[in-house]
């Protein structure tokens, strides 16, 4: 920032002033007739027009990974069912072919209509972002288990903000903000990861630091690894319904030259 700030000088109408007259600024303006305007410096470059989706279509910038045709950009995609225009996990967890690092990920998906099971039984599968860090799936709708294991939960490391979660059987959304970690070159965490998540348009995660990998049987903890890793969706025995997955990976501010 410049140690001194730039102004420059703005015009006021008669308008304005009576405006500002009626709300208690009479003494600043009655002798004036121009405002000293506050301006940065910075030379910012123009942010890029991005259309938006309509409806359930991706905005005009997204990596578009299904689409309800196909899984072509997943691993062990051919082991899933695509029907109606979504697709039934099935046998195995997916992994994309493409590596995502710092990223927004939109996923809409729909835990059984019909209910069997209880607690972690229930609807299972997750979305782990870096194939490492999960943000669980579950039927938490009237179904108990442990708060850091619910649906939009951290997985054993931060349960969500509220349960926001439909019926079953009725289609969710996740909007998930990620900030990768980041490592030194001799492995030590420099930043560690961060999520932010929407379910169903409500924040249920804001800015949660991630302690490290989400595992079943130890703590979460850090290891070293790439920039950027791919996208898992986890099969748990459950025939969870998935459509309209997309990433973003434009998400950092931008950044202007200093004067």
């Amino acid at each position: 920032m410049p140690t001194h700030p730039i102004r420059r000088s703005v015009r006021l109408s008669a308008l304005s002033i009576c405006g500002v007259l009626l709300f208690g600024g009479a003494a600043a303006v009655l002798g004036a007739a121009a405002w000293d305007e506050y301006v940065s410096g910075i030379v910012w470059p123009e942010p890029e027009m991005v259309e938006p989706g309509i409806g359930t279509s991706p905005p005009s910038d997204a990596i578009v990974l299904f689409d309800g045709h196909d899984l072509l950009q997943w691993v062990d995609g051919e082991n899933w069912i695509i029907e109606n225009g979504y697709a039934i996990a099935s046998k195995t967890g997916i992994t994309t072919k493409q590596a995502f690092g710092d990223c927004q990920v939109h996923i809409e998906f729909a835990t059984p209509e019909v209910v069997e099971g209880e607690g972690q039984g229930r609807g299972n599968s997750g979305v782990y972002l870096m194939n490492k860090y999960e943000v669980q799936i579950l039927d938490s709708h009237g179904n108990k288990t442990y708060y850091d294991g619910q649906c939009a939960s951290i997985y054993k490391q931060q349960p969500p903000i509220v349960n926001a979660c439909r019926k079953p059987g009725e289609w969710q959304s996740y909007d998930i903000i990620f900030e990768a970690p980041r490592f030194t070159d001799d492995g030590k965490v420099a930043r560690p990861a961060h999520v932010t998540v929407l379910q169903n348009g409500i924040v249920v995660q804001n800015h949660f630091e991630i302690q490290g990998s989400s595992a079943w049987d130890k703590p979460a903890a850090y290891e070293p690894h790439a920039d950027k890793l791919p996208l898992h969706l986890q099969f748990h025995g459950n025939p969870i319904r998935f459509r309209n997955i997309w990433v973003r990976e434009r998400i950092q501010p931008l950044e202007g030259k200093r004067p």
